[in-house]
């Protein structure tokens, strides 16, 4: 990818059919179960049968190979198969990876998906566990003898930086996790549906890792989600509107490291998703006024004021009172925070139902939609608008 110039990605291809198994804390059945359930359930929103699908994305840390999935859906043959890094961040990256394969000729149709159970099985919230000496883990070699075990105390170094830096205090965070809830508590899809929350109903929560309090913090999720991607002329032929990839882009930053790039100049802020927001707005000719939805990845609350600011939709320091202000919708599924945990792909799928009008908090005339994936690891983001 490159940050220098525009790249001819855009409009080249489009997500179909999006599907997603019911979100719980106990699904009671395999994690392979739940990507053939939710991978099934798109293709029949598309239109599509196991018959078209000739590719397959998911992420790393998946228990469900793509080929196995394959033959759990009645899948023949794969000319492409792909997995992407870094937890949460890849989620829009396998967009970007059917898009470029359909744009190559490599495959003709492409199901992304996620499926884990995220709460009865394996908690990445849990931390560090155990872990097989690499250069990757070499890095934690040097926050965890000092007690940094846990996402959540990762975040805090870079959330209490960031209160410091600005002159703020924790209840700045409040915001972004009563508006998730608010949203979430009208989505029956949601986990938290009927639950909201006020701004003291945050601050009266228990600190997990000062200054992040309980309600700082993303639930943990079994569920499975995928997503359908082909051609935008194939796209057009199928039963629903299609939402056009006008830009997708991955990024990593100097000194990047899983969630504990410390060693940074400044802390403030999230340099990868600079990266992508800069290739997005170059690719789709678009800028920060444009975006009529914003669907930010919201596993901790003080990434999404940093998110914001990255993107350009207001000044360092002021996301607090920006999401205060109402002034875009912002994860109108209720997030990670209210709806799931299913490392973004949600967020995606929600992104879609807004372009195509029937979202369950529908934005009126929602025609271009900002997507973000995982932050503090190598990330991904996306523009997704309406067809013409």
């Amino acid at each position: 990818m490159s940050t220098r110039a525009r790249d001819r990605l855009g409009g080249l291809a489009a997500i179909a059919g999006v599907g997603a198994t019911e979100f719980s804390k106990d699904s009671g059945r395999s994690e392979l179960r739940l990507a053939a359930e939710a991978v099934r359930a798109a293709l029949d929103d598309a239109g599509l049968t196991a018959a078209d699908v000739d590719g397959m994305v998911t992420f790393t840390m998946d228990t469900s190979p793509e080929i196995t999935v394959a033959q759990a859906c009645g899948i023949g043959e794969l000319s492409f198969f792909s997995r992407v890094h870094y937890g949460g961040g890849a989620a829009c990256a396998t967009v970007q990876q059917a898009a470029l394969a359909i744009a190559a000729g490599v495959a003709e149709v492409v199901v992304c998906y996620r499926a884990f159970n995220e709460r009865s099985g394996r908690r990445f919230g849990s931390g560090v566990q155990h872990r097989e000496p690499s250069a990757e883990g070499a890095a934690l070699g040097w926050p965890l003898p000092f007690g940094l075990l846990t996402p959540a105390s990762w975040v805090a170094m870079a959330a209490q930086r960031y209160l410091h830096t600005h002159g703020l205090g924790p209840e700045a965070f409040g915001q972004v996790a009563v508006t998730g809830r608010a949203y979430a508590a009208t989505n029956p899809a949601a986990w938290f549906h009927g639950r909201p929350i006020t701004l003291a109903d945050h601050a009266s929560s228990r600190w997990i890792v000062e200054p992040l309090r309980l309600l700082d913090c993303c639930q943990e999720t079994d569920g499975g989600q995928a997503i359908v991607v082909t051609s935008l002329a194939r796209a057009r032929d199928l039963p629903n509107p299609p939402a056009v990839i006008t830009a997708a882009a991955q990024g990593a930053g100097r000194a990047q490291e899983q969630m504990t790039s410390f060693y940074r100049d400044d802390l403030t802020g999230l340099p990868e998703m600079n990266v992508v927001a800069r290739q997005l707005w170059r690719t789709s000719g678009l800028a920060p006024e444009d975006i009529d939805v914003a669907i930010l990845y919201d596993h901790f609350t003080p990434f999404v004021l940093m998110q914001l600011e990255e993107f350009g939709f207001c000044g360092r320091g002021e996301a607090a009172d920006f999401v205060r202000r109402a002034a875009l919708p912002l994860n109108t599924h209720g997030g990670q925070l209210g709806e799931a945990y299913l490392h973004g792909m949600n967020g995606i799928a929600e992104a879609v139902r807004q372009l195509r009008g029937t979202a369950v908090n529908q934005v009126p005339e929602a025609g271009r939609v900002l997507v973000t994936a995982g932050t503090g690891v190598p990330t991904s983001g996306l523009v997704l608008t309406v067809d013409g």
